[in-house]
């Protein structure tokens, strides 16, 4: 019994069912346990076990029941509150029951009475919702008006539909709203075309977005009137937030469509264009237009966009100032930044149609009936670009003129009669004793007006005219049209070309705009270049004097030269510089272009090579004269290049070479070097050098001259451009993406052709300066070998005078002196007068073997000869000339006698060498007859001793 609970009694929550039956339980067990018990004490002290138990519990009971008073009593006051509340209901539930049965018994007394009752009810609540309905469609016309106001066009749409459906329903047999009804009916049909025209409005004017920078640079912040200021009210009115820029146009493939499509009637329903775009379709829809609007898009996106291309051009034409400034000059920089404008204007519109291709999608699904796509929106802007070009480009003038003929023989049906006709006298013609159609003014003032003629005439008015069928005349055009064009907006062109086919899914040169603009340079604007410069080069190239001209001091200040260059040259270097330019404004044809500039300069080196040729042959089977031969041979050609002088003039990593490379001696040596191989080669006992064998007119020294520094000049600008070739194909070959380089690779087999025209210019122009070089020395040799061969220097003492050779010699050094001067750099003119005073006494010291004999007066007549050429040459060369001095010391020795000859010699040394003093010895045996040969001999003799001791002194 003592384990017996009491606590649970005490518990205000009610005992679970569980818990019950454990109650029982062990009250079962109790009673089980008295029940067994064997004897009277152990029931006994169970049941006081028992008892002191519940005492306990009774006593917790009392504990429990004193703490927990008072919320005993709430308890039970509210339960009595809540049975008096239930009691009460009952009886008003018992009360109204019975009034309704009271109710029900008196209705079914007038149950008829009550139906007409409620009938006239139903009648009179209709009537009165009808007239709330008409009072509120009365009112329709003012909040359509406002909805439209506020641009608020679903709820417009919605509202409009709702009223017209109602007037064609419920209220179809009112004849007081028949006039309304017809409004309402006219307004919905007006609201189809205003939403079409604002969707056109957001997809061709207030989708774009702020012109570029450069664009808006050259407008100098002028107002624009007249087209562009629908453009400008379009954009001031996008709405209170003053947002220009529609942002979310940037990246259309992101923007999501909301589905269920919500109008705020609280906000501006322009700032978000999207979400307009959205309510626009949205309200079609509505409207059931659907299919007429996609039709109406579909019409309107070609003339749209050349209302695009009017706006823009006429916004350039106010942005660069006066409409004379266009007439007459041709600036197709503004064609430029007429295109980037619009290029950029159709990418916005383009992005917009997405947009709206989006929402048609989203709220049904075309059939293929009506809908477009973005390929439709694409190909359009393609046909107007292209009949934009086709104007500014003069596709058709440009044609035409290629296939025109000379019609010089064309004269149909000629009356040869008329040629022997009697013919009346003719009137004496009045003649005018001045005019000014050649003055300054008058040509300037009739070219501008023949070009403004032509620039209105000639182009604005043509059929097909883009700009011209939309009535806005010649201020469209921006520059003149001309094929030349082109060159400006190629490469802006040819990005928007790849955008287009990237949008298309086409492949590189699919589209139809890259296929007009392919055909336009390859069969047009190549064909004009290459007629321009063909005509350009024969001007400069063909007749007599094409290759003697030379240009201006003005012009040849401007390139920098310092000595004048052959008009020709320059006039082809002018003409390869813009083929170099349409090679970076046209990268894709710089093939082409280079193709062209090889061609070029193959026709020009020809022609050099022809003139060359008509200056150094003087006989039709192509004999030469002298110095030219010696110029093409390669022994003396490599061998005058290797010469320090001529090293000299080539230059050495940007600088020249020193010219202290070699000594005196070494000099003196080389100099000897190249007089014995012209002396050798031109100095013979036979025969003198022929007239024809050597360039007798100065002016054609002066011609070769200028061949070669204009030559000389021209090559190094092909270097350079050679240079840039070779860079940009090579960066190419590393760098993948062209996008960095103007000029795409060229093919190598070009390249190399270049390379080698280059090089035969380079070779023509040092053959040129070899010539000079070679042809002055040739002139020596012509003119002071006849001195020793046929002039007398045993004469009378009167006789001392110098050689008329000599002095001719001097007048033809003169004359080439002044020549070459005005046509050579000094360093070059340098190169070829240089050492000519070693040769000339060469020549004079060698020649004494022709000599037949020669007394006093002779010999001051040929120191009065060498006195003469070197005055000469020292105002040639501005330098004292003292190899002339050696030679006439040399002939002074004929004063001495041989013995004395021998005994200076001997003391003094050899100031000669032994050939020279063996003909000194033979020539005064010569010109004293008593001398006998054995007495020569014996002098020779001792000379050879003297200068072999001297020489092993020396040693």
């Amino acid at each position: 019994m003592a384990s017996v609970e009491v606590g649970p009694m005490t518990e205000k929550k009610h005992n679970t069912p569980a818990k019950t039956r454990e109650t029982s339980g062990f009250l079962m067990s109790i009673v089980r346990t008295l029940s067994a018990s064997a004897d009277y004490e152990q029931r006994e002290k169970e049941k006081s076990r028992i008892e002191k138990a519940y005492r306990e519990s009774d006593k917790k009971l009392v504990e429990h029941v004193t703490d927990n008073h008072k919320d005993l009593n709430k308890i039970l006051q509210g339960f009595s509150g809540i049975s008096k509340r239930i009691n009460e209901s009952r009886e008003k539930i018992r009360k109204i029951k019975n009034d309704l049965n009271s109710c029900k018994a008196l209705l079914h007394c007038k149950r008829d009475e009550l139906r007409r009752l409620w009938i006239d009810g139903v009648e009179q609540k209709t009537i009165v919702v009808l007239l709330d309905q008409i009072e509120q469609i009365k009112e329709v016309p003012d909040q359509l008006d406002a909805f439209l106001a506020k641009k608020h066009y679903l709820h417009a749409t919605e509202l409009v539909v709702n009223v017209v459906a109602k007037l064609g329903g419920p209220l179809s047999g009112v004849e007081a709203l028949r006039d309304l009804r017809a409004e309402l009916t006219t307004r919905r049909e007006q609201l189809h075309e205003i939403l079409i025209d604002e969707l056109n409005k957001q997809i061709y004017i207030l989708s774009v977005t702020p012109l570029p920078q450069s664009f808006q640079r050259i407008g100098s912040g002028r107002k624009i009137e007249g087209v562009t200021k629908q453009l400008g009210d379009a954009k001031r009115n996008r709405g209170a937030s003053g947002r220009e820029s529609p942002v979310p146009f940037q990246n259309v493939e992101e923007i999501e469509i909301e589905q269920d499509v919500k109008e705020d009637l609280n906000s501006d329903p322009q700032e978000n264009p999207t979400k307009f775009i959205n309510i626009i379709v949205e309200s079609l829809f509505v409207l059931k237009k659907i299919p007429e609007a996609v039709e109406t898009i579909k019409l309107k996106i070609q003339p749209e966009l050349a209302a695009i291309i009017a706006r823009s051009s006429l916004q350039v034409v106010e942005s660069v100032g006066q409409q004379g400034e266009l007439s007459h000059q041709n600036q197709p920089r503004y064609l430029l930044e007429l295109l980037q404008c619009v290029f950029h204007q159709f990418r916005c519109v383009a992005n917009t149609h997405k947009i709206v291709l989006k929402n048609l999608r989203k709220i049904i699904v075309m059939r293929g009936e009506l809908m477009y796509d973005m390929k439709d929106v694409w190909s359009k802007i393609q046909a107007v670009l292209e009949l934009l070009f086709r104007e500014y480009l003069d596709v058709q003038n440009t044609a035409s003129s290629r296939q025109q003929a000379p019609t010089s023989f064309d004269a149909p049906s000629t009356d040869i009669g008329v040629y022997f006709a009697k013919k009346k006298p003719a009137k004496p013609k009045k003649v005018s004793m001045f005019r000014f159609d050649a003055s300054i003014h008058a040509l300037s003032t009739n070219s501008y007006v023949a070009d403004n003629r032509q620039f209105e005439l000639g182009h604005l008015f043509g059929a097909g005219s883009i700009l011209g069928e939309m009535g806005l005349g010649k201020h469209q055009f921006v520059c003149k049209p001309a094929a030349n064009n082109i060159t400006a907006i190629f490469k802006p062109l040819q990005r928007f070309i790849k955008e287009i086919e990237v949008a298309m899914d086409l492949s590189p040169g699919a589209s139809s705009l890259q296929a007009f603009v392919t055909d336009f340079v390859q069969n047009i604007f190549l064909g004009q270049v290459h007629y321009t410069v063909s005509t350009s080069i024969n001007a400069a190239t063909k007749g007599f004097d094409a290759l003697r001209n030379v240009i201006d001091h003005k012009t040849q200040k401007e390139l920098g030269v310092p000595r004048p260059l052959l008009q020709s040259t320059v006039t082809v270097d002018r003409n390869i510089q813009e083929l170099r330019e349409l090679m970076f404004d046209l990268p894709d044809y710089a093939d082409q272009f280079l193709n062209m500039i090889c061609n070029v300069l193959r026709d020009y080196r020809d022609t050099c090579h022809s003139a060359y040729r008509g200056i150094v042959q003087y006989d039709s089977d192509e004999k030469r004269v002298i110095s030219a031969m010696w110029a093409k041979d390669e022994d003396i050609s490599r061998f005058l290049r290797s010469l320090p002088s001529w090293r000299s003039l080539q230059p050495s990593e940007g600088q020249e070479l020193n010219r202290n490379v070699c000594s005196e001696e070494e000099m003196r040596a080389l100099n000897s070097k190249e007089a014995v191989i012209l002396i050798s080669n031109l100095s013979s006992a036979d025969s003198l050098i022929p007239q024809q064998e050597i360039i007798t007119d100065v002016t054609q020294m002066r011609t070769v001259a200028n061949v070669h520094e204009s030559l000389a000049w021209f090559a190094g600008r092909l270097k350079v451009f050679s240079r840039s070739l070779l860079s940009s194909a090579s960066t190419s070959l590393v760098v993948s993406d062209q996008q960095g380089s103007d000029i795409p690779p060229v093919s190598a087999k070009t390249l190399e052709s270049l390379n080698g025209l280059v090089k035969d210019f380079q070779d023509l122009a040092e053959i040129c300066l070899l010539l000079l070089h070679l042809e002055v020395r040739v002139h020596c040799f012509y003119f002071l070998m006849p001195v020793a061969k046929q002039s007398n220097y045993a004469g009378a003492i009167d006789d001392l005078d110098p050689d008329s050779n000599v002095l001719k010699l001097n007048k033809d050094l003169s004359a080439m002196e002044e020549v070459l001067s005005q046509s050579l750099q000094p360093k070059k003119f340098k190169y070829i007068f240089e050492s000519l005073g070693y040769l000339v006494a060469s020549i004079i010291m060698n020649s004494i073997q022709f000599l037949k004999k020669i007394n006093e007066n002779g010999i001051k007549k040929m120191c009065r000869n060498i006195f003469a050429i070197q005055q000469n040459l020292t105002n040639i060369t501005m330098t004292r000339e003292s190899d002339l001095d050696h030679a006439r010391q040399y002939y002074e020795l004929l004063y001495l006698n041989p013995d004395d000859i021998l005994t200076s010699i001997s003391e003094k040394g050899p100031h000669f060498t032994e050939l020279e003093y063996c003909q000194l010895m033979q020539l005064h045996q010569r010109s004293h007859p008593g001398v006998k040969v054995s007495q020569l001999e014996a002098r020779l003799c001792r000379l050879k001793e003297v200068i072999e001791k001297g020489q092993n002194e020396a040693v």
